[in-house]
């Protein structure tokens, strides 16, 4: 009898675009000037995405342009943590000193804000439209294309 092996990879398909975006603007502010500049809708999602038991939370931000088929999410890509430093003094009054630990969604671009990831089925999505129209926006800093291929971490853009 023959064995037939399935390979989980197979059925993974990569089938989004992947803008990288560096802006120094909060979350809800670069969602309102896509939606401006863009002609889309995002919103905030109820929850954010969470990795490695709540250490860190990352805001997500989505649109399901269902005539068209495309899912556009705006994911940060950086969280600013206040932590409790682990340092002991001995002294009296000793006072618990506040240290501000960083996370990265996708650890190979910690410089980059945020990512803007465009679902599409059917390939309708021009990149350069799209990156023409960010670059157009004063707040934005820069943008530009990532290939999902090469980012070790992909399966946090899994959601």
């Amino acid at each position: 009898m023959a064995l037939h092996k399935l390979q989980v990879d197979d059925f993974y398909d990569d089938s989004y675009k992947l803008i990288a975006i560096h802006c120094r603007l909060e979350d809800y502010r670069l969602a309102y000037l896509l939606n401006k500049h863009l002609g889309i809708k995002l919103e905030r999602k109820e929850k954010d995405i969470d990795f490695k038991y709540l250490e860190s939370s990352y805001s997500i931000f989505e649109w399901d342009n269902e005539t068209e088929y495309v899912l556009w999410n705006l994911i940060s890509n950086v969280c600013k943590k206040e932590e409790d430093s682990l340092s002991s003094s001995g002294t009296l009054f000793d006072s618990p000193e506040k240290i501000l630990k960083t996370f990265n969604l996708i650890s190979e671009f910690k410089k980059v804000d945020f990512f803007l990831k465009i679902s599409d089925e059917i390939q309708i999505v021009n990149e350069k439209f799209i990156l023409n129209k960010l670059q157009a926006i004063p707040q934005i800093i820069t943008s530009y294309t990532v290939n999902p291929l090469q980012i070790k971490s992909k399966d946090h853009l899994i959601f």
